[in-house]
């Protein structure tokens, strides 16, 4: 498996300093639950909206020493347990041959989505050291920076997920086009999530060799489909991609309003499954067989409650998760209006827990 280690190394083998969430995706017991934040690389942070306003968003993913200087600002001002590389789940399909252009306040937009057959036959599975070595170089550079502190993970946006992109445009509330093209052309939308699997199982097999501790994938739009089509549309290409990964890196596997779907996820190879919070710890924990590790799902604009109820539900949450087998998150990103206090009331209110 050229020079990957095959185990996830039990504790205190990583050689990182705090092997906290790398122990609990491992269903290791903890003294308490492991700490980061979705997005925690991000608007909230004074610090990362001084780079913003000097270099534009894909400057920022695709030059190491920024990707890297911005990955590391929470570690040291909030403290988390665990790094994320700051990237965007849109670096895919542009290395694929889709235009993308990405405004800080409007999101992204696709110039020529893509509609017909024909356009699914140009989009082309790059060769990702050609395309995306920035990223690989990111991950080395934060690495180094990191000097063994946390654990870093890396990530990816599900098929689906891009795919909506992809089709739609843009952002959308229910992505209506995408799943338009899904039902009526099902032949052309499954060999665009096919191409969009095989680039995503390359890239992220080279950021585990680059240095990744973990590998995050986000089903951001899974909860637009039907259990059914989530089936079909979906989770058939995420599982493909745990299924490809889970030997090298441990998996989490992130479904925002994918509740129905947590049953089969725990079934799969991942070691960890996300959960937001419109779904109660309990019913996560039941829905899952209560043995696999979950991660979430505090409310993130929850937030902007004054710190000693931040401080509560989070104490609150651990207790109904149990500190075993668990991570603790937000529901999804954190907001860019969040005072950077609370965000350390939060990571610090789990640090806190049991003492």
């Amino acid at each position: 498996m050229n020079n990957i280690d095959i185990q996830i190394p039990p504790s205190g083998v990583s050689g990182l300093q705090n092997d906290l969430f790398l122990r609990a995706l491992n269903n290791e017991k903890v003294e308490r639950p492991p700490v980061w934040m979705m997005r925690q690389a991000g608007r909230y942070l004074p610090e990362f909206r001084a780079l913003r306003d000097k270099y534009d968003f894909f400057t920022r993913c695709e030059t190491p020493e920024l990707a890297a200087e911005i990955t590391v600002q929470p570690i040291r001002i909030v403290k988390p347990d665990a790094a994320i590389l700051f990237s965007d789940i849109l670096v895919v399909p542009r290395a694929m041959g889709i235009h993308v252009e990405l405004k800080d306040n409007l999101g992204p937009i696709i110039p020529n989505p893509i509609r017909t057959m024909e356009q699914v036959n140009q989009v082309f599975v790059p060769d990702v050291n050609e395309t995306l070595g920035y990223v690989f170089d990111a991950i080395k550079l934060t690495k180094e920076m990191l000097n063994n502190e946390v654990p870093l993970i890396g990530f990816a946006g599900s098929p689906w997920t891009i795919f909506c992109y992809a089709v739609e445009g843009k952002g959308s509330k229910s992505f209506d086009t995408a799943k338009g093209f899904c039902f009526s052309n099902p032949v052309a939308a499954h060999v665009l999530l096919q191409k969009i699997t095989d680039t995503t199982i390359l890239y992220l097999k080279e950021k585990v060799k680059a240095g990744c501790n973990a590998i995050q994938i986000f089903d951001s739009w899974g909860g637009m489909l039907s259990p059914v089509d989530y089936q079909e549309f979906s989770f058939q290409y995420i599982n493909q991609i745990t299924e490809a990964l889970a030997d090298i890196t441990p998996v989490i596997i992130f479904g925002k309003g994918c509740w129905f779907a947590l049953g089969d996820m725990a079934k799969s190879k991942a070691s960890a499954l996300g959960v937001d919070w419109t779904c109660s710890p309990r019913n996560a924990r039941y829905l899952t067989g209560g043995k696999i590790t979950l991660q979430g799902n505090f409310d993130p604009s929850r937030l902007l409650s004054p710190i000693p109820t931040i401080k509560k539900m989070v104490h609150e949450m651990i207790d109904e998760f149990g500190k075993d087998n668990y991570i603790v998150n937000l529901g999804h990103g954190i907001l860019p209006n969040i005072p950077v206090d609370h965000a350390k009331a939060f990571v610090e209110a789990v640090k806190e827990y049991g003492q």
